[in-house]
């Protein structure tokens, strides 16, 4: 059997710790920007002066305290309203957009569409087609996103944008699935401008945020002047109240997600015949079976409390384990693998849960002997369970304990 996983390159995560101090230091910003009784109220509306609503400007700037950036924005449209209005404030119908030569998120491309502008591939995985690129003097803007596009996309974001900063280049960042879970946002790394959507924060549906750069920022609340365009103050509340316990949930959950990947390769389910962490759009396992029923298996997975497709990817309304396909993006470069791979988040679930789960899913398609016999074992090729740094990255870059790994097949399950 020819089809296997590519290698992946996992972007790195935040220690437990750490996400612990980021989340006090969300609520010093916060205690700077509200006195104690406007946690509890919301004002709604264009305030003179504001153009929106006094909570909402106060919880845009925590956010641009948070993340260090000059100015922060809110908008309706979720994580692409915010990459749609990001790229509107600064480019026109027919402008030269640099991007990554892989297969696009879907709404991303609809977004570009709309707006007319004329994305430009090179491969960020190939420093000099980069360097090519932008040595052109063709680009004012580049497109970036931070998680990948392919699952064995290998690119340092940081270094993406540190040679679009040093050839002159601005940059606007999709930090969907990124922000909290990796040590640094794009904004954070240098870039003018994150976007990111706050409903795949536990926030209220369609809320997105725009971080950056004052210029870009002004643009947006400029171009939003619309009453009903504005993010109310309740909705604004909502979601910073969501964001004070993200940073610990999602650093459980990268844990978490390890621990199931380490347990799979040491062939505790069999059915299995490869795992990798990837960041493919949200972080998550793909694990490859040995046999191709793996469009099946998010039913059987559902009958014992995971759930089958996702609403938000780590919106408020996802609890249950995520056993899903994989993103069309993903497919799209890798169509093979569409029988043979199944997503899996373990979202608030334990491991034992997940291993549970997809063992009984597993068992009732089949895929393993009736008294629960494995068929093989795991064998870990290399360091194991250790992320592979991107090329250039160089001897001093963190590795995570949670990375690339290549796997021999568990073989048939009998």
């Amino acid at each position: 059997m020819s089809v296997r996983l590519p290698r992946t390159f996992p972007l790195p995560t935040v220690a437990l710790e750490d996400a612990v101090a980021n989340q006090f230091r969300l609520m010093e910003c916060v205690a700077r920007h509200f006195e104690g009784q406007q946690l509890f109220e919301a004002d709604a509306g264009i305030v003179p002066g504001l153009g929106r609503p006094r909570t909402t400007a106060r919880v845009e700037a925590v956010l641009a305290e948070f993340f260090g950036a000059p100015a922060a924005a809110l908008v309706q449209g979720a994580g692409t309203g915010a990459i749609r209005a990001a790229l509107g404030a600064v480019l026109s119908a027919g402008d030269p957009l640099l991007v990554h030569r892989a297969p696009v998120y879907r709404t991303t491309g609809t977004a570009l569409r709309g707006l007319g502008v004329a994305p430009v591939e090179a491969d960020f995985d190939d420093r000099a087609a980069l360097d090519r690129a932008l040595s052109s003097g063709r680009f004012r803007w580049a497109f970036v996103q931070h998680t990948r596009q392919r699952a064995a996309d290998s690119h340092d974001p940081g270094e993406v944008l540190a040679a679009c900063r040093a050839a002159g280049v601005r940059t606007i960042v999709d930090d969907n699935y990124a922000v909290f879970r990796v040590p640094e946002c794009g904004v954070e790394l240098g870039a003018d401008a994150s976007c990111f959507s706050l409903f795949k924060l536990h926030g209220p549906e369609g809320v997105g945020a725009v971080v950056g750069a004052r210029d870009l920022v002004e643009r947006v609340h400029d171009d939003n002047y619309s009453g009903g365009g504005q993010v109310q103050g309740h909705q604004a509340l909502d979601a910073l109240r969501a964001l004070s316990h993200v940073p610990v949930m999602w650093a459980v959950q990268s844990r978490t997600g390890a621990e199931v990947a380490e347990r799979l390769a040491a062939g505790e389910v069999p059915g299995v015949a490869e795992v990798r962490i990837a960041n493919v759009q949200d972080r998550c396992l793909l694990l490859r079976l040995d046999r191709p029923v793996a469009r099946a298996v998010p039913a059987a997975a559902a009958r014992y409390g995971a759930a089958p497709y996702p609403v938000g990817a780590n919106s408020r309304y996802e609890i249950a384990p995520l056993f899903y396909r994989m993103s069309r993006s993903a497919l799209e470069d890798a169509p093979e693998l569409a029988d043979w791979t199944v997503r899996i988040n373990p979202m608030r679930a334990g491991a034992d849960l997940v291993i549970d789960i997809l063992r009984r899913a597993l068992r009732d398609l089949g895929d393993i002997s009736g008294a629960g016999s494995p068929a093989g074992t795991a064998a870990v090729h290399g360091p194991g369970l250790v992320s592979s740094p991107a090329p250039g990255a160089g001897a001093g870059a963190p590795r995570a304990a949670n990375g690339a790994c290549s796997f021999r097949d568990l073989g048939n399950g009998g």
